[in-house]
């Protein structure tokens, strides 16, 4: 299993950047998808989940900024990032979930560093 993460970087405060997380080696479209974020000296923390029927959710801190979605025939599931903020900067990463005889499979991704600068 495979989940590999790209598209972060350095980017001004009010830009935009939109990450990727391709997955192999699991059947992706039965997945819940999610990105998580880790901010240097903080917990990680549930940015954004879309299901395998395409129900989003958020937390507040990024609604209406982000948008999460996914693209079954090429395994992938993105991040659209928008108006970013420096508190937004932290090491992305995306995530697998699903339920297989009543416990969670969860696969992580290596993680994307996006840095928004002041």
């Amino acid at each position: 299993v495979q989940l590999q993460a790209s598209g972060g970087g350095l980017v001004q405060a009010g830009g935009s950047l939109r990450l990727s997380c391709a997955a192999s080696g699991i059947i992706f479209s039965i997945n819940t998808m999610s990105w998580y974020r880790q901010a240097p000296g903080k917990q990680r923390e549930l940015v954004a989940s879309i299901t395998s029927g395409g129900t989003a959710d958020y937390i507040d801190s990024v609604k209406g900024r982000f948008t999460i979605s996914r693209d079954n025939a090429k395994n992938t599931v993105y991040l659209q990032m928008s108006s970013l903020k420096p508190e937004d900067t932290a090491v992305y990463y995306c995530n697998s979930k699903r339920a297989v005889l009543g416990r969670s499979q969860i696969y992580w991704g290596q993680g994307t560093l996006v840095t928004v600068s002041s």
